[in-house]
């Protein structure tokens, strides 16, 4: 019997590149609870680790499997759910030499981040156990199909030659429309408040920053030309992004703030993302140069839009997803990238552009349905808003029973002085114990 033979090299930068990616959701977990008042710092991380452990195992049970199998254009089928061989091949995906589960685990840290980055514009207002429900839902009836359109060679989009590097469509613009679909159903919050604190929101974009790398440089599957393009290709257009959104800031409102520069540094990341393996370095800077300042542009739209997207969700990864997605039909390479076709501004015509807009509006259109859909059912079976009461307490205490900073509280304190409305489980976990 012949043994498969394994390719060192390959598998280990696919493993490391996977463990970079997940350290994105920490990163938006510090970089949204940054942004929110003190009393939902707590509520807003554990969201985003809830999606890592939810997300985990509703992706290899049944998400890998309708994203990666043949199935049909629109939906995989569960011919790849329970594996158990680890050179089980994925059709049409080039893993010579890589053992599946470091595949499917690269993947996973995708599914995991992409409903991470929805929670920002529900911010301070949903309830957890909802959240949790909504998190399995549609990581299964949304992004898994999504990711088959664009990430699958079998999927409808890629078939039709549109092109989606790292997820612009799949991650981004997809998180981005969800984003407004579940800001419209929750609704306003009753009380908006600034940032709590700023030290945290950067930490959090720092390692939103690193982590990219992996997110990027790994979705070439090799470490090869494409992937050190791709690695430097986000570098250039994070560093434009925060050049843009922060110029633009300083004309605006007369100051750059490190608000702006953080977001804008997300910005350029989130529009480089579909194309950073199909475009030059050049081009990626001017990519990450339009990103920064359409997102800034952007930001104001909510409030014409009437709706109360929290932390900018929409601003930053619908818009800056579009912009990248759009990108790559104007400046996708064939030399960079032997698997692209040349985009308009390199004489390629309109086929890739054409394809590239086809493929994103239908990601945003079934994005923005499926979610008010899946929205509408929590709500029945939950409830999805925080009553009154807990929001003026905040998620901390009343969906975890805990609070993030403790100032000069006296030995001993009874639960009974809890501030009123607290609910039973937070007296449980907090009374007689100083934290």
């Amino acid at each position: 019997m012949n043994e498969t033979v394994w390719n060192g090299a390959t598998t280990g930068w696919l493993l490391v590149a996977g463990a970079l990616t997940m350290l994105m959701v920490p990163g938006v977990a510090f970089f949204y609870g940054g942004m929110v008042r003190a009393g939902n710092v707590l509520g807003t991380i554990a969201q985003s680790l809830a999606v890592l452990a939810l997300g985990s195992v509703t992706w290899v049970v049944v998400g890998f499997s309708i994203a990666f199998s043949a199935g049909n254009p629109l939906f995989g089928d569960l011919s790849l759910t329970g594996w158990a061989d680890a050179a089980t091949r994925v059709p049409g995906i080039d893993l010579v030499g890589v053992p599946l589960p470091a595949f499917v685990f690269f993947q996973m840290m995708f599914a995991v981040v992409t409903p991470a980055l929805i929670t920002g514009a529900t911010a301070e207002r949903w309830r957890f156990s909802s959240f949790a429900a909504f998190t399995v839902l549609w990581s299964v009836l949304v992004y898994a199909p999504v990711a088959h359109w664009l990430f699958s060679p079998h999927g409808w989009a890629a078939q039709l030659g549109a092109l989606d590097y790292a997820g612009g469509a799949v991650v981004h613009a997809n998180a981005g429309a969800a984003a407004l679909a579940c800001a419209w159903v929750l609704g306003r919050r009753r009380l908006e408040t600034r940032p709590h604190n700023l030290p945290i929101m950067l930490l959090g974009g720092a390692l939103l920053w690193f982590g990219w790398f992996g997110f990027n440089g790994g979705s070439a599957l090799h470490p090869d030309s494409v992937a050190a393009t791709a690695v430097l290709n986000t570098q250039l257009a994070a560093a434009t992004g925060v050049l843009g959104w922060a110029g633009l800031e300083r004309v605006r409102v007369g100051k750059p703030t490190t608000l702006g520069i953080a977001s804008g540094a997300v910005s350029g990341l989130v529009a480089i993302t579909p194309a950073a393996g199909y475009v030059s370095p050049l081009s990626a800077l001017v990519i990450g140069l339009i990103g920064g300042l359409a997102c800034q542009l952007a930001v104001g739209l909510k409030t014409v839009l009437r709706l109360d997207d929290s932390l900018d969700v929409a601003a930053v990864h619908l818009v800056g997803g579009v912009v990248g997605a759009v990108s790559v039909g104007l400046f996708a390479s064939h030399a960079v990238n032997p698997k692209a076709t040349d985009g308009l501004l390199l004489g390629g015509g309109y086929t890739l552009l054409g394809a590239q807009s086809l493929a994103t509006l239908a990601v945003i259109g079934w994005s923005l349905l499926a979610t008010v859909v899946i929205c509408r059912f929590t709500d029945r079976l939950f409830g999805n808003r925080l009553t009154a009461r807990d929001e003026s307490i905040g998620l901390d205490l009343s969906q975890h029973g805990e609070t993030a900073y403790v100032f000069d509280r006296p030995v001993g304190r009874h639960a009974a002085d809890l501030p009123r409305g607290d609910s039973d489980h937070a007296r449980t976990s907090m009374g007689g114990t100083t934290r």
